[in-house]
Parts: structure tokens; sequence; C-alpha cells
């Protein structure tokens, strides 16, 4: 099932597109290989097929999308320079929305109201969410350090 919106496109797979998905993307990750340089689709229709030349950033997502589908997950597909609600950011950042008001209040996290509703860019959830992880890793090799040093087997 596709659901569209002005913002974005969500895909709710069926058991049987769960299945294509999960044979298709093992296929496709045999085909590629390590060559991620060059490549093309073709698309076969009943009037016949035809090939294309796709950006590899292009495959890296089909093989994505393939992924989650294949796992019977919804893929939504939301452009960078998409405006979030308040809703939309926090499932995407996988958060309550107190807690991304918190964020938003305290100023972590950039927002604009528009008219009594909070909107946020895409852009600047994706640059908080690598400033999280990069957090998160810093204090990760900081307590395999201080376990080193203190001889925790570690």
């Amino acid at each position: 099932m596709n659901t569209e919106t002005n913002e974005s496109v969500i895909v709710i797979p069926t058991a049987e597109e769960t299945e294509l998905a999960r044979s298709s993307n093992r296929r496709l990750a045999k085909i590629l290989g390590d060559n991620r340089e060059k490549i093309g689709l073709r698309i076969e229709h009943d009037g016949g097929g035809e090939s294309i030349d796709v950006p590899p950033v292009v495959i890296e997502l089909l093989n994505y999308i393939l992924t989650e589908l294949g796992e019977g997950n919804a893929v939504s597909v939301i452009p960078v320079a998409a405006e979030l609600t308040t809703r939309q950011a926090a499932e995407v950042l996988r958060v309550s929305q107190a807690f991304l008001a918190e964020q938003m209040e305290n100023g972590t996290i950039p927002f604009r109201d528009e008219q009594s509703q909070r909107r946020i860019l895409l852009k600047d959830i994706i640059a908080y969410t690598r400033s999280t992880n990069e957090k998160r890793l810093e204090a990760l090799d900081e307590l395999a350090a201080e376990a080193q040093d203190l001889k925790l087997g570690y």
C-alpha cells in the first residue's frame, strides 16, 4: 500500500511484496558485489524493455528499500528539504514527542512556529542524529580506554 503526502511517500508492503523484496535484495547484492561505480537498470514491461543509467546513490537507496521491505517494514522516502511536524520528527528519531519538545526548547534542535504548529527541517533532524551518534562513539571510546587502563579485560 502506498500513501503519498506532499512531504513523503510511505510504502507498507504486503506479504507477497515482502517476499519479492527479500529475493530481489539478495539478487541485487550479488550483482553489485563491490561494483558500485557503473550501474544501470533494465526495466521490463509489456511493450518490451529499456535500460537506463542511474546514479550509484539510487542503487544504494534501492538496496536499502529492498532490505527494509524484505523485513516487512514500512518505508518512507522524505526529501531532505522537507519540513516535518513534531510528530513526524519524533517518529524519524524514534523518540517521544515530549523528549523532542525538550530538545527543541533547549535549542538542541532548531524549529520554527507556523500557525501554532512547530516545524522542523529534516536536515536538522539528520544533523542532530549525526551529532548524537558522534557523542555516543566518543563516550564509548572513553569507556574502553578507561577499562583498558584499569585492566578490566575489555
